[in-house]
């Protein structure tokens, strides 16, 4: 009978283990089987499943958790965008001009300069024009990015060669703003605005996910796909050494599974990823056929899909966000809806009836009312079912929606990192522009809590820094505005909208978000004990191993301790 007992193929010991399972919360040590967690218990209870062949890996007294679920990240684009300009905290016109320069003179055969990470207010207080980046880099074509991607800014020479520096027809919601020289300023607002620049850069490919959620023109060749494979293996590591084992992609098209398949099959797949249809507003209901073909292609453990992503609105930091009441500083403006109410209706029943999930991107309070009653329009038409709608940021809510939310089981996707002040993101302009009589409604985690509502934590990635225990920290520490209640939620529950809310938030929880006998082997193992660490110096911790699949995906000891024989080869 003894020989019957399953074996372990690796063994995680010495840990501080939280389990994230209520039944069992807290253990030692952890066994895989393959791919499946055999079982969970004391250190001496799981040495003795050790099979011959076992990988030990000893904790050393730090957090064990299950591997942490990215519920909102753009994974194409954050692979593509680590290697462009990094302008986060770069302030003034001194210090931009030095990092564009010094950017062009590394990079000197690059179409396009990219900056990600450009502030609203770079410039003393203000947003940048083309004039103000011709002066700094005249001769080469420049686009600089907001931190959430929403607007871009560009010099002329990026707007003549776009063909845009007069203007262009766009559809609603996005703008090439103008000057009254009849002439570009420089500022492009939202994604169809920005993408005749970026596809100088040859970021097409990448960005068609986003900007059309079409499938790239001219169709990729073999080459183009291995090219690509290059920039989401890039993102995938950068994921995996941030201790992710599952991701929610953002943007989408079938050209994005089709990279990852590929990466799948050269074994280069770190985690487990799900793609939506992104479905622009040009789009028809019927085009969401695209959709159910998409899930019936990609359904399993590793690569799915089965889920539709839409944007009801813009950020409110250039005043794209759609409001409920006026803008404090634009009367009589309150943003424009991307869907007019029985447009979306229509989309959400049709959605729904096919068994898709779907996740809107609604920041401001007009937009998430908007989704909230295509939501109850759709459970209306088709009945009750355990869709697990998702609504994307709620970074403003009427207090009166919240309800309906819990009532309707809709997820919210929040990102702790995006809150003024909690982490990278400065306070200003944002809480002006929505104004202080609302920031009691700002950026709300507790109260969605206590409602009842489901809560997935993640970061945009690349709009904000992936590292979750960054995140975590902000989560901890964000600041309580003005006149408004204390948002901030406990380590065990923030921990949780990485694990549990995750699973919960794609139908998984049946095998993700805990470690239990029977679930999927993935885990992260710490570089420290988080609940002994003060909560100021949470960020700074790091992740010592990432296991996907039963696999070791991220091995940070043994990447430092490549660094250290690298440093000292070239020392001596």
């Amino acid at each position: 009978r003894e020989a019957m007992v399953q074996k372990a193929s690796m063994i995680i010991t010495h840990g501080r283990v939280l389990t994230m399972d209520p039944a069992q919360d807290r253990a030692e040590a952890v066994a895989l089987a393959g791919e499946r967690i055999l079982a969970v218990g004391s250190a001496a209870e799981i040495a003795a499943l050790a099979g011959p062949d076992c990988r030990i890996i000893d904790a050393r007294g730090a957090s064990v958790l299950p591997g942490l679920i990215e519920s909102h990240l753009h994974l194409f684009m954050g692979g593509a965008e680590l290697a462009h300009l990094q302008l986060l905290g770069v302030s003034g016109a001194e210090a931009l001009g030095q990092a564009l320069r010094a950017y062009a003179d590394a990079h000197p055969d690059l179409p396009l300069i990219t900056g990600q990470g450009c502030d609203y207010a770079i410039l003393e207080g203000r947003a940048l024009t083309r004039h103000d980046l011709d002066a700094l880099l005249p001769d080469c074509p420049v686009l600089l990015i907001a931190a959430d991607h929403h607007t871009g800014w560009a010099n002329t020479a990026a707007l003549k060669a776009a063909g845009i520096l007069e203007g262009a027809t766009l559809g609603p919601g996005n703008e090439i703003v103008m000057g009254e020289d009849g002439l570009a300023t420089g500022e492009l607002r939202e994604f169809e605005a920005k993408a005749p620049v970026l596809k100088l850069s040859g970021m097409q490919r990448i960005s068609a996910g986003i900007a059309t959620g079409g499938e790239p023109e001219p169709a990729p060749s073999r080459d183009d796909l291995l090219a690509d494979c290059a920039e989401m293996a890039r993102g995938l590591e950068h994921c995996a050494r941030h201790g992710f084992t599952s991701l929610v992609n953002m943007d989408g098209n079938r050209y994005t599974l089709d990279v990852l398949a590929e990466l799948r099959r050269q074994g280069r797949l770190t985690a487990r990823v799900r793609v939506p249809f992104h479905y622009r507003n040009h789009r028809r209901p019927e085009d969401l056929e695209i959709a159910s073909k998409m899930a019936r292609d990609y359904n399993d453990d590793w690569l799915s899909s089965g889920f539709v992503k839409m944007f009801m609105d813009g950020v409110v930091d250039s005043g794209t966000a759609v409001m409920i009441n006026d803008y404090p500083d634009q009367p009589g403006w309150r943003g424009e809806p991307l869907f007019e109410p029985e447009v979306f209706a229509e989309i959400c029943t049709e959605c729904d009836r096919r068994g898709l999930q779907i996740a809107v991107h609604a920041i401001g309070d007009g937009a998430v009312r908007r989704v909230i009653d295509g939501y109850e329009a759709a459970r209306k038409a088709n009945g009750p079912r355990d869709a697990r709608n998702r609504i994307e940021h709620i970074e403003l809510i009427d207090r009166a929606d919240i309800p309906r939310l819990a009532d309707l089981g809709i997820v919210a996707s929040i990102q702790p990192v995006h809150a003024p002040g909690a982490m990278d993101f400065p306070l200003q302009p944002t809480l002006d522009k929505i104004g202080s009589t609302r920031w009691n409604d700002a950026y709300l985690c507790r109260s969605l809590k206590d409602a009842g509502v489901k809560l997935a934590f993640a970061s945009d990635w690349p709009v904000a820094d992936i590292n979750p225990l960054r995140g975590i920290q902000a989560a901890l520490e964000r600041p309580v505005y003005e006149g408004g209640q204390d948002e901030r939620l406990g380590l065990h529950e923030v921990i949780a909208a990485y694990t549990t809310g995750g699973a919960w938030a794609e139908h998984s929880e049946d095998r993700k978000g805990m470690l239990r006998p029977g679930y999927l082997a993935d885990l992260v193992v710490l570089d420290g004990d988080i609940e002994a660490t003060p909560v100021a110096e949470i960020g700074a911790m790091t992740v010592r191993q990432t296991i996907c699949g039963g696999r070791v995906v991220w091995d940070g000891e043994a990447v430092r301790q490549a660094e250290a024989r690298e440093t000292a080869g070239q020392d001596a």
